[in-house]
């Protein structure tokens, strides 16, 4: 398999798992903290109970959100975003910084401590080196 094909078949995974409006609309909502579900109900707007309930699933199935009882009699849960689904929020983040763009509602994020605007790059912390757009793309690969 080339290099194009397996970054193809990574992306199309990933859109498998994640890839709808109302799963990227939950993870972002969830981001803010733990949520019941009539609190997710309420926060992302135009969701069917039954789509949600099923998104849910798929996510916990997924490993992406974790529900955790608080309540046992009838037992209902309350939804959080696993670590992987931190780590897959923090990739929306981006996403959404990059839709915002050129819109009313951009803002760039910020380092608090001293304003300076934030930047994502990639990173390898074995070399403890930055991987830069322009290097050659045989440094890069899945695996």
């Amino acid at each position: 398999m080339d290099e194009m094909t397996e970054a193809t078949s990574a992306l199309e995974h990933a859109l498998e798992r994640v890839g709808d409006r109302w799963t990227l609309l939950l993870i972002d909502t969830l981001q803010e903290g733990p949520q019941r579900f009539s609190e997710l109900l309420d926060r992302v707007r135009g969701i069917a109970p039954n789509i949600l309930s099923q998104r849910l699933k798929a996510l916990e199935r997924d490993g992406i959100v974790v529900g955790r009882p608080y309540s046992s009699k009838p037992v209902r849960l309350s939804y959080e975003l696993s670590a992987s689904g931190r780590e897959l929020a923090g990739a929306l983040r981006l996403l959404a910084q990059w839709g915002a763009r050129g819109t009313e509602e951009f803002q760039t994020l910020t380092h608090d401590p001293c304003g300076t605007p934030m930047e994502a790059r990639w990173y390898c912390p074995t070399c403890a080196a930055a991987v830069l757009e322009d290097q050659e793309d045989s440094d890069v690969r899945f695996v």
